[in-house]
């Protein structure tokens, strides 16, 4: 260990920016053994290890890095899957320079560890060797648990409550499970192979799961299960209301990306085949700053736009994204206009313009998670140009969607920006038996803290049906 002095940071090859503009295949390969060995003798081995500090999954990064550079890769896996549910996603979509890797003590003059490519070799090595296995479970509880949503957060919790040996029974709206994992995700940064394969592991250890099913009444679910979990993410695009805002060519980031992925799956798409959703040939304008922003200009990309064009209105310093994804996106041909803001869309019928207007930054925002906040904007007075587009974007965030009236139940309490209310020591929504978890708690945020949500509610409720269970067997 200690090697970082005379090892250099190395990350696995990245297919250069020409060739990968070409197809939606990952744009990171993968280390060898010897590779990983070496990157992973880097780490310092620190007292206080801040890169796992900054994990929200508090992964034990220092243990499993040494094992690396070892060459125990078994018991690394172990140690690495032992609080991550999903090693191989994190390990490929986590915005590691803001977390593990932007922490790492030696970055400074040293550069980090490649904490996240390691990752990503330890769980591919364990599927290669036959490591991962499906769950399988000792005793069964007789108890069961309904989940509302198969993305990160259903997911996780599904995998914990099976493993305690409860029924679990996934139900979602989609043909498909993971949630934006699948649909939102494009895979450049995450091929779907990956999620249908722990898909297929879990089913294989008896989680059941309901595909295509909308769940339109709560009290259902609650007659057949002993708790329910709501796992069901924020999909609902936030818009910007400024003039002509409806015109024609003006989509939402979420519809877009849907549409790629579906296309990419084989999937027949009738907004994606009339050229309605498909950026081949066109002036691309997306508005927004985030990752989501970031998957969209690079899938327009893709599908050979003629050109693409990120509006943000704060500058590069104060983007919310990984700067990882602006760096891809910048050696993909995208052009950025920094403290830019849409005032308004011109055109007859669809979009063929957009007035911009020119912004300048001013306070900082309130702090945010401890943290200063981003930078407050204000517009310059009388600076504003037009922009050619005929395809606008809007990657501005996502809401919760109505829940009380889509699952009739009147009695789930919300929180004052529409997501649900929960106690936060055990999860417990405003109905007994009900919990909540992920992004529809939380609101829009990373796919680490969806599994980190998602296992810890898992353990309030199994805690809860054993008590039921428990507290049913005194009465008796």
């Amino acid at each position: 260990m200690l090697t970082f002095p005379g090892t250099p940071q190395h990350y696995p090859e990245v297919k250069p920016a020409e060739a990968r503009k070409k197809d939606f295949e990952e744009i990171y390969g993968n280390f060898d053994k010897i590779q990983a060995a070496a990157q992973a003798s880097r780490c310092s081995q620190c007292g206080v290890p801040f890169c796992q500090i900054h994990c929200p999954l508090s992964n034990n990064i220092p243990d499993w890095l040494k094992l690396t550079a070892e060459g125990r890769l078994e018991e690394a896996y172990a140690i690495s899957s032992a609080t991550n549910t999903f090693p191989e996603i994190c390990g490929r979509i986590c915005p590691q320079d803001r977390l593990c890797e932007g922490n790492c003590v030696i970055e400074k003059g040293f550069k980090s560890v490649t904490i996240g490519s390691i990752e990503k070799y330890i769980t591919e090595n364990a599927f290669a060797s036959g490591m991962v296995k499906p769950i399988s479970v000792a005793q069964e509880s007789g108890l069961s648990v309904g989940i509302i949503g198969s993305g990160p957060a259903g997911l996780a919790a599904a995998d914990m409550l099976r493993r305690k040996g409860h029924d679990v029974h996934v139900y979602d709206r989609y043909d498909r499970v993971g949630g934006l994992l699948m649909y939102g995700i494009p895979n450049f940064k995450l091929e779907k192979s990956i999620v249908l394969r722990r898909h297929q592991l879990l089913k294989e250890g008896g989680i059941h799961f309901h595909l295509n099913y909308a769940v339109k009444d709560l009290g259902t679910l609650q007659e057949k299960h002993d708790a329910v979990l709501i796992a069901t993410g924020v999909y609902k695009s936030r818009d910007i209301r400024i003039p002509e805002y409806s015109l024609g060519n003006i989509i939402p980031a979420l519809k877009y990306l849907t549409a790629s992925n579906r296309k990419e799956l084989g999937d027949t798409v009738p907004g994606f085949d009339n050229g309605t959703l498909d950026a081949s040939g066109k002036d691309v304008a997306v508005i927004g700053g985030g990752d989501t922003a970031m998957d969209c200009v690079r899938t327009a990309v893709r599908q050979g736009a003629a050109s693409v064009t990120c509006l943000y209105r704060r500058d590069q310093a104060n983007m919310p994204g990984s700067a990882r994804e602006v760096k891809n996106a910048l050696e993909e041909g995208v052009k950025f206009l920094f403290l830019s803001a849409p005032k308004a869309f011109i055109g007859n019928g669809s979009v063929n313009q957009i007035l911009v207007q020119q912004m300048r930054l001013t306070t900082h925002d309130a702090p945010e998670n401890g943290e200063r906040g981003r930078q407050s904007v204000a517009p310059v007075e009388e600076e504003t140009f037009t922009l050619k587009c005929d395809l606008a974007i809007k990657a501005l965030g996502f809401d919760a969607e109505d829940l009380p009236v889509l699952l009739k139940a009147p009695a789930l309490r919300l929180s004052q920006y529409g997501t649900v209310d929960i106690n936060k020591k055990n999860f417990a929504t405003s109905i007994d038996g009900v919990f909540a978890a992920g992004d529809i708690v939380r609101g829009a945020s990373l796919v680490v803290w969806a599994i980190r949500d998602g296992r810890d509610a898992a353990t309030a409720v199994h805690r809860y049906v054993t008590e039921k269970q428990l507290s049913k067997r005194n009465a008796a």
